[in-house]
């Protein structure tokens, strides 16, 4: 996949996030942390350091409280971002727990 490619999802997904910040920190320093570890190829939660899916979406709801209203309970994270941009994020085609993710048209 292409760099532009990579830059256009990550300015994507930090628009998505920068709608949805609670304040300005999650706007200005937040948003543009977690758009560009969205690239990276592990589970978004582990690629920004916390210990489980429950604490990435506590650090969600705490942070972007819209989006994480909107979110379906048992989607990951970084499927629904992309989701809501429209795109597969870059780790999904090599990922190994796609069978455990709502929806995912990769598994079909």
């Amino acid at each position: 996949m292409s760099s532009l490619v990579h830059i256009t999802m990550e300015s994507e997904i930090l628009e998505l996030l920068q709608s949805h910040a609670n304040d300005k920190y999650a706007k200005d320093e937040l948003a543009p942390w977690i758009a560009k570890t969205s690239l990276q190829m592990g589970h978004l939660y582990s690629d920004l350091g916390l210990e489980s899916r429950e604490e990435m979406g506590k650090f969600m709801s705490k942070n972007f409280t819209s989006l994480a209203k909107l979110k379906p309970q048992d989607k990951r994270w970084k499927k629904y971002l992309y989701d809501c941009i429209g795109k597969t994020a870059p780790a999904c085609a090599a990922c190994d727990d796609i069978s455990n993710c709502f929806n995912c048209s990769l598994n079909q």
